[in-house]
């Protein structure tokens, strides 16, 4: 599986912004895609992950009530809607997906890494 994550940029504090994630490869039954994200001087954090069977999502705390994550399926792309934007969202968001979504939330849980995009929200 080979993901491509694009959409980064800029934002205001209170601002939005779309990120994607394409994947091309072979997929399986309990896929699932998501995002994690990472800020100097911190750990791999995670955001959210949508399970391909169900479209199941998940959220971490932090970003609950504040962040969308949806797929299309045609295109085999995952989306992060990203609303009301902090400066503490500033990081480089990676795209992962796992062949088998067990529940975890751990980044060692996650197969498939594509390249990060950064995320940048000013004050």
């Amino acid at each position: 599986v080979q993901l491509q994550a694009s959409g980064g940029g800029l934002v205001q504090a209170g601002g939005s912004l779309r990120v994607s994630c394409a994947a091309s490869g072979r997929f399986y039954r309990a896929y699932a895609m998501g995002w994690f994200r990472q800020a100097p001087g911190n750990q791999r954090e995670f955001v959210a992950v949508i399970v391909w069977s169900d479209s199941d999502t998940y959220y971490g705390a932090s970003v609950k009530g504040r962040f969308t994550i949806s797929r299309d399926n045609a295109k085999n792309t995952v989306y992060l809607q990203m609303n009301s934007l902090k400066p503490e969202d500033t990081a480089v968001y990676y795209c992962v997906a796992t062949n088998y979504f067990s529940g975890s939330f751990s980044s060692a849980a996650y197969d498939y890494w594509g390249q990060g995009t950064l995320v940048t929200v000013s004050s």
